[in-house]
């Protein structure tokens, strides 16, 4: 199989662009300008953009099947509209290329945020979209959006996979993520507190293989929700702290306190001109980011998220390999 990925150089890219090589695939992947985590493989290189309908041809070209990872993550908004821009023209440009060159199926990796949270409820196929909610993130709602143009396109004959995975962890991640930032301040003892709250939290590499098995066996038009499993903040930090050796921060902040103190947190990094702690999006999620169903990805995919302590230990000693961090 010869697979055209975009968002190659991401966390998960990275990870499915060597689940792929390791099938033995063919891989071309869209590069922007950061290339790092794909130094050294034995791939095809295609430079472009998802914003470019042109430069997506030669990527497309001639491949059996197209994986779409490439995402702009925001938890602060959407104040240029490049969110918007990247989540919702990104995905369009990338269908309508993979229909007009004919391949067989796309795979895209959307996320949990792009359906809405209903109290009480767990998150499967009957939650709504993410923008029928007025009080829902950019990033959700562009999610949702893109999801929708992916779909669009579909209807006119190109076979789509849908992917919504929790957020993601794991080894891979060169730049590396804002969650992987926070394992290695955690790691370092350079994380002041932690906000009471949590989230689902998936292997990157578990993903690449859900990813895998939907270009083989997903059903079309499918939308499969891929969790892991739900820690509080306080658990990710004693997981990173069972591997560093360093107490984990003792300061547990309230959520109501936090969202009191999230719009001046947020105005504080922007005068200083750095990623705020943590912002009115992020919170959101920390609240509702429990009872993810993924009874369909399990079925179809055989689907099946290792351990979380397996994952953090993995992530934070592939960081020590790279230096970014020691064990205390």
């Amino acid at each position: 199989m010869l697979a055209a990925v975009t968002g190659a150089s991401g966390h998960l890219g990275a990870n499915l662009i060597r689940a792929l090589l390791q099938e033995g695939h063919a891989v071309r992947a869209l590069v922007r300008e950061d290339a790092r985590a794909l130094e050294g493989l034995p791939l095809e290189r295609v430079r472009g953009d998802v914003l470019d309908p042109p430069s997506l041809r030669p990527l497309v070209a001639g491949a059996d099947a197209a994986f779409h990872l490439a995402a702009r993550i925001s938890i602060a908004g959407d104040p240029d509209g490049s969110v918007r821009r990247t989540n919702v023209e990104g995905p369009r440009h990338v269908a309508e290329a993979c229909l007009a060159a004919r391949v067989r199926r796309l795979v895209h990796v959307s996320s949990i945020h792009a359906v809405a949270v209903r109290p009480g409820a767990p998150l499967d196929g009957s939650s709504p979209p993410a923008d029928e909610d007025p009080d829902a993130p950019a990033y959700d709602r562009s999610k949702a959006q893109g999801e929708r143009q992916v779909l669009l396109t579909a209807a006119r004959g190109l076979e789509v996979v849908v992917l919504r995975p929790t957020a993601v962890l794991g080894p891979e991640d060169h730049k590396p993520s804002r969650m992987g930032r926070v394992l290695l301040a955690l790691a370092r003892g350079r994380m002041p507190g932690l906000v009471a709250g949590g989230f689902d939290w998936v292997d990157a590499r578990d993903v690449s293989r859900a990813a895998l098995a939907a270009a083989r066996a997903g059903r079309a038009g499918g939308r499969y929700f891929l969790p892991g499993h739900w820690r509080s903040l306080s658990q990710v930090a004693a997981a990173v702290s069972a591997w560093s050796g360093r107490p984990p921060p003792r300061l547990a902040v309230p959520m109501g306190l936090a969202r009191l103190a999230a719009p001046f947190a947020e105005a504080w990094a922007r005068l200083a001109g750095a990623d705020p702690l943590f912002t009115r999006e992020s919170l959101h999620a920390l609240r509702h980011g429990r009872g993810v169903r993924g009874d369909e990805a399990a079925r179809d995919l055989h689907f099946a998220p290792r351990p979380f302590e397996e994952t953090v230990r993995d992530a934070l000693d592939w960081f020590r390999r790279r230096g970014w961090v020691d064990r205390g």
